[in-house]
């Protein structure tokens, strides 16, 4: 057998097992929304060695809102966010993205298929590629041995590339290892980079944890800009931040929803003050 053969068949060979190992894909085209609601929780609980993490927590996020959550440490905002994206599977309760798609029955890479991008707070790039190559790398597209090895980009996905550069400021940095980016335009790229994957919904934890003010104002330009296009749930403690782009705030404590409403309701509501901004 040549060399060219051997190539082949064992690309072929991984491309089956890839196959094999999505065969049940979700895409956001099947996600229906039509109700508004993106994502739904009820009566989720979720119990670590007796400790109970999530607490019979409620939750619903319609389609193109951007939604902050907010609470003390330990209130179950990380636990709730690993439900979500099917890292943790709950004791009980319901979970739906869409009408459809119950999230309890499939893994974290269907999940994140089906359209549901996570950001944590330390940012998660290649900080040995340039901005634009990180871009490139995140793009949703087949990821098979053989198509990748031969893949060319097309006018239309530099287009893209270039559009999402512009949104997240970063066009005069394309060229540039992302390494030597500043901590806040490492955040902006991991975001750039969630959205080359077109998710509907966007969980973003602590975003703009140590960010200069300059950067967490420009944050706040780019997740205003994204609402309505996406749906954003947004875990911050940073209360400043918050009242820039609420719109609507849940709070969290010992694992269950204790306040949702506007901004100024939350901030003057007793139960919030005592666990949570008062202290």
């Amino acid at each position: 057998m040549t060399a060219t053969n051997m190539v082949s068949e064992a690309s072929s060979r991984a491309d089956d097992e890839f196959s094999t190992a999505y065969t049940r894909t979700v895409t956001p085209g099947q996600l229906d929304v039509s109700h508004g609601v993106v994502l739904y929780l009820d009566n989720i609980s979720v119990s670590f060695d007796g400790f109970k993490a999530l607490n019979n927590l409620s939750l619903a996020i319609d389609a193109g809102e951007l939604r902050c959550v907010i609470g003390p440490n330990g209130a179950g905002k990380t636990t709730m966010m690993d439900v979500i994206t099917g890292k943790t599977r709950p004791d009980s309760g319901t979970a739906f993205f869409g009408q459809t798609i119950d999230l309890k029955q499939y893994s974290e890479v269907e999940i994140a298929q089906a359209g549901i991008g996570r950001k944590f707070q330390k940012p998660t790039i290649f900080e040995n590629h340039t901005v634009f190559e990180n871009l490139e790398l995140a793009m949703k597209a087949d990821k098979r041995v053989i198509k990748t090895l031969f893949a060319r980009l097309t006018g239309t996905e530099r287009d893209r590339i270039a559009e999402m550069l512009t949104l997240i400021r970063l066009t005069d940095s394309a060229p540039r290892v992302a390494g030597l980016l500043s901590h806040g335009q490492k955040q902006w790229l991991e975001i750039g980079m969630l959205l080359m994957q077109e998710p509907r919904l966007l969980l973003l934890d602590e975003p703009v944890a140590g960010m200069s003010d300059d950067e967490t104002e420009r944050t706040a330009e780019l997740f205003l800009t994204l609402a309505g296009k996406h749906s954003l749930v947004v875990v911050e403690h940073d209360m400043a931040f918050v009242e820039k782009i609420a719109r609507k705030v849940t709070v969290l404590h010992e694992g269950s929803v204790i306040a949702e409403g506007a901004m100024d309701e939350v901030q003057n509501d007793p139960r919030v003050i005592e666990v949570y901004l008062g202290r």
